[in-house]
């Protein structure tokens, strides 16, 4: 199917939303001299977009940047259904503001789209930017499902784009470190990897439906999730908790440890997984999602687990100045901390800076730190990755591959809990469930017209 039938097809209404190996030599900003500058534009213009685009300042004077603030970027377009929101995060670029994602798409003179929508539009804005020819550098998670991450890489592929995922870990000095450690054989075997994400949000709400604001598309903002009556409970971040949305916290955040986790052990697809949990602080909530869950996957010759709590204020994210100096956290009360169980020392690792330490049997009833790395946030390497492949057009350090496997192992979790905590059987060479009722959950109902077709 070509892009202007497929975007005819799937996009009849306004979708302005605010919501190393060589793969490819399609003409691009790639053939331009090196001096010429990329253009950028932005779809989604929420905290989160406009934090990519103009960049900002931690507590001890340190600077994470923006695209923008990078020399051979030049950011043509700043899109939101929100016009308020839009031209407020435009400003400091002197952008123009596009109401409408088509406008971008249909504008030649862009190279690359950042994808800073709400998690049920990712898939759909990353494969129509793929189409129109745009490199994109997309929010994490992934997908809300398993199988439209999968068209996710089959678009990236066949209209040879580079597809930046953002699980920034993967462009962290410190993190490289520890996978040298590890991969050295200095750890041992690891055998039990543990991951953590434990929160104090509580997931507590009631939904009402509200009259619809004249200067939003409430229906372009559902976009693939099925009709339902606008309610700013949900515009407003509770979409988070539901299922025709996104799947919970460990999918809006703790996809980041996994795939941090899962990089450092080396491991792709488990051979099964299983999850267990519920909704217990709030049973009145009109949240979805559990507020304790704890999944495990099963590998050849390792256990990984993830284990989430959503009411645990006492547990602490790694903090801005922890993050961008030389300490670490305390480990015991680390919301996101990961645990590697190897035969020779344990590893702890922190996610997005707070560096890892390694330790050996206690000495005297005091710690042994055999070796030790201290972290910082690694947004700027991250977006100078994703610069550089758009030049050289390799695969970006968390190339969408990559970001399906991790966001993947979300949803074989998610599906397990809904299903009961049934077993899910996985074949590891596709990803894709094998337990027929799993279907219902890997692959998504779409709302016309906003379609991703079986052939992207």
């Amino acid at each position: 199917m070509k892009r202007r039938e497929f975007i005819k097809n799937t996009m009849q209404t306004s979708l302005g939303l605010g919501v190393g190996l060589t793969i490819l030599s399609s003409k691009s900003v790639a053939d331009t001299s090196a001096n010429n500058k990329i253009n950028f534009a932005l779809i989604g213009c929420g905290d989160r977009g406009g934090g990519l685009l103009n960049g900002f300042n931690y507590p001890n004077n340190s600077r994470i940047k923006g695209f923008r603030e990078f020399d051979d970027v030049n950011v043509l377009y700043c899109c939101d259904i929100q016009e308020g929101r839009g031209k407020k995060v435009s400003e400091p670029t002197k952008s123009k503001y596009a109401a409408d994602m088509r406008t971008v798409l249909d504008d030649k003179s862009v190279d690359a789209v950042i994808i800073a929508l709400p998690d049920h539009w990712h898939a759909l804005g990353t494969i129509l930017a793929c189409q129109a020819g745009k490199d994109v550098y997309t929010e994490k998670p992934a997908s809300q499902s398993g199988w439209e991450g999968q068209k996710m890489i089959e678009a990236a592929r066949k209209y040879k784009r580079i597809v930046q995922h953002g699980t920034q870990n993967r462009s962290a000095p410190y993190n490289l470190k520890a996978k040298e450690y590890i991969d050295s054989g200095k750890l041992g075997k690891i055998h039990l990897c543990r991951v953590f994400n434990q929160k104090r949000e509580m997931n507590s709400f009631k939904i009402k439906n509200e009259s619809q604001p004249n200067n939003l598309d409430w229906s372009a903002w559902l976009g693939p999730a099925k009709e339902r009556p606008y309610s700013s409970t949900i515009l407003h971040r509770n979409w988070h908790e539901l299922w025709d949305f996104s799947s919970g916290d460990i999918l809006n955040d703790g996809v980041h440890q996994i795939d941090l986790a899962r990089w450092l052990v080396g491991k792709e697809y488990p051979n099964s997984a299983y999850a267990a949990g519920g909704r217990y602080t709030d049973p009145n909530s009109d949240a979805q999602t559990p507020d304790t869950l704890i999944a495990t996957y099963d590998y050849d010759d390792l256990i990984f687990t993830v284990e989430e709590t959503l009411y645990t204020n006492y547990m602490l994210k790694i903090d801005s100045v922890v993050r961008q100096s030389d300490m670490f956290p305390y480990w015991m009360q680390c919301a996101t901390r990961i645990e590697l169980y190897g035969t020779k020392g344990l590893m702890i690792v922190g996610r997005h800076g707070g560096g890892w330490e390694v330790y050996d049997r206690p000495k005297d009833r005091k710690p042994v730190v055999k070796s030790a790395e201290f972290g910082r946030f690694p947004d700027n390497e991250h977006k100078e990755n994703f610069l550089k492949c758009i030049r050289s057009r390799e695969l970006p350090n968390a190339d969408i591959a990559t970001g399906h496997c991790s966001t993947a192992l979300v949803h074989y979790s998610t599906i397990s809990y809904r299903l009961g905590g049934v077993k899910i059987n996985i074949d590891t060479e596709t990803g894709t469930p094998k337990n027929p009722e799993a279907a219902q959950y890997w692959k998504r109902d779409y709302r016309s017209p906003y379609i991703i077709p079986d052939e992207v």
